[in-house]
């Protein structure tokens, strides 16, 4: 069973929630999620698994998660990148952010979303479990995609998107 920190709109601990049904509840929790750049600029892509517990298959930013109860959000963000994509780059917070979204599948994510940038150059060894793909893309070309194609991208993709550019 998966724990999340459950917190309120300060990002004040308030306690811990079994994942599910956090998600099931609404529930506002800690979460993060980090954009990758290479030296040309380019952001890095994931496709979310299509098994997934919900978007799967969607393209979205390298790479989301929660902290763990006693986990520090940089340890987390850490964590996530090396177990989803199989890398490590140095990382900075760069904004926070509340959103409340309900999927179709009942489930909804309520999250104090920390934004993290970070620099990397290679080649991600993606976890299958968590991704189905990746892609670098340039900043405009991903602009013109979801105009076009809104569908493709992950909720809180699009919002990080609109917040910071």
């Amino acid at each position: 069973m998966e724990s999340v920190i459950l917190v309120d709109e300060n990002d004040k601990e308030l306690g811990v929630g079994e994942k599910l049904e956090t998600h099931q509840r609404a529930l506002l929790h800690r979460a993060f999620s980090i954009l990758v750049f290479n030296s040309k600029g380019e952001m890095m892509l994931q496709q979310r698994a299509k098994s997934k517990y919900h978007c799967g298959g969607l393209w979205s930013n390298a790479c989301c998660g929660h902290p763990r109860p006693g986990e520090s959000l940089a340890d987390a963000a850490k964590r996530r990148l090396r177990e989803e994509m199989g890398f490590e780059c140095a990382l900075q917070e760069i904004k926070t952010f509340i959103y409340k979204v309900k999927f179709d599948n009942g489930l909804t994510e309520h999250e104090f979303l920390h934004v993290f940038k970070g620099l990397f150059d290679g080649f991600p060894k993606i976890n299958p479990a968590e991704a189905d793909d990746w892609k670098w893309i340039g900043m405009q070309e991903l602009k013109n995609d979801i105009e076009q194609n809104p569908d493709k991208y992950s909720y809180w993709f699009k919002l990080i998107l609109r917040k910071l550019f």
